[in-house]
């Protein structure tokens, strides 16, 4: 069985900074791309990084770029540094992998979300 399993989200400060970890179990994820979607109370999933599974490619949404970095350490963990929070950063951090490496929310394999909430 697949699982993905977050950790690191809380509450942080604006100008803040949290590092976000998914470990992922069940299957090795060789040739699968990872990726961070975030979902914020009321709103739609929306696509925040993705790499692909040798780490040499990264994409970013526009919103992020420059202040978040993804990481993938082995196939199965990816990491999401996470620098000068703002208070739209406040979501649900979700980690996915999917076989195909694109900047949507098009992912195969969703873990549950950890909460990254950050005050003015």
């Amino acid at each position: 069985q697949v699982q993905l399993a977050e950790s690191g989200g809380g509450l942080v400060q604006a100008g803040g900074s949290l590092r976000l970890s998914c470990a992922a179990s069940g299957r090795t994820f060789n040739n699968y791309a990872m990726a961070w979607i975030r979902q914020a109370p009321g709103k739609e999933r929306e696509f925040v990084s993705a790499i692909t599974w040798s780490g040499f490619s990264t994409y970013y949404a526009d919103s992020v770029k420059g202040r978040f970095t993804i990481s993938r350490t082995t196939p199965n963990t990816v990491y999401l540094e996470m620098n000068s929070l703002k208070p739209e950063d406040t979501a649900v951090y979700h980690c996915a992998a999917g076989s195909a490496f694109v900047p949507n929310t098009e992912y195969t394999y969703w873990g549950q979300g950890t909460q990254v909430t950050v005050s003015s």
